[in-house]
């Protein structure tokens, strides 16, 4: 899944996982390339970007059931490949000619023929072990994109997204200040409803004696 280009230097070997904030995570690493290269075209420095794939996983997917004909004819079309391109050597290093031609035709046959032998032969050899043809592939789960935090703000800002992925700096949560609670209110009016109430019970008692 890696992409080298002959233009720039190949990066070091990791010993560790990258650190830094996460710039965003995607399903697949074709989106994952295409963030990255959005950012590139914004000429934002991707130098220290990495993707990294989370939760590795090995996917083979059978393609095939092998037989010796299967085996025979996948072997010829790769001996044929072979000897077309020796054929075309000799036809270019030599002047064309009627045994030029040929030497051409012969070497793909020859080449087909024994691709063909080879083909069977690895087919006998194999068979007890795997009877079929596969295709095998490494997987993530999910892609995360790491990213220098002082580099966070700006690269948001150029795919028009919002920092909310896990590792992004955000400013401190300021709790607001809390209100008086409405019980506090109702004890103090029941406080002063019995106040009055003693006071009339001792004018009545006064009035009395």
């Amino acid at each position: 899944m890696s992409n080298f280009s002959g233009f720039s230097r190949r990066a070091p070997l990791q010993s560790s996982v990258p650190r830094g904030d996460v710039l965003g995570r995607y399903a697949s690493y074709t989106d994952a390339q295409a963030v990255v290269n959005k950012l590139a075209k914004a000429e934002f420095d991707v130098k220290g970007v990495a993707i990294v794939g989370r939760e590795l996983t090995t996917v083979e997917v059978v393609t095939a059931r092998l037989s010796y004909g299967r085996a025979a004819l996948s072997g010829a079309t790769s001996g044929a490949w072979l000897g077309l391109f020796f054929g075309l050597i000799s036809t270019i290093i030599s002047p064309i000619t009627t045994q030029q031609i040929a030497i051409f035709f012969a070497a793909i046959v020859a080449g087909a023929g024994i691709g063909m032998i080879f083909g069977v032969v690895n087919y006998s050899i194999m068979r007890k072990r795997r009877d079929y043809a596969a295709t095998s592939q490494l997987l993530a789960d999910h892609y995360d994109i790491i990213i220098a935090p002082g580099l966070t703000a700006k690269a948001h800002t150029i795919l028009g997204t919002a920092g909310g992925m896990q590792g992004v700096h955000a400013a401190p949560h300021v709790p607001a200040p809390e209100a008086p609670a409405p019980t506090d209110i109702v004890e103090s009016s029941d406080d002063a409803e019995a106040d009055s109430d003693s006071s009339d019970t001792a004018r009545s008692d006064e009035s009395a004696k």
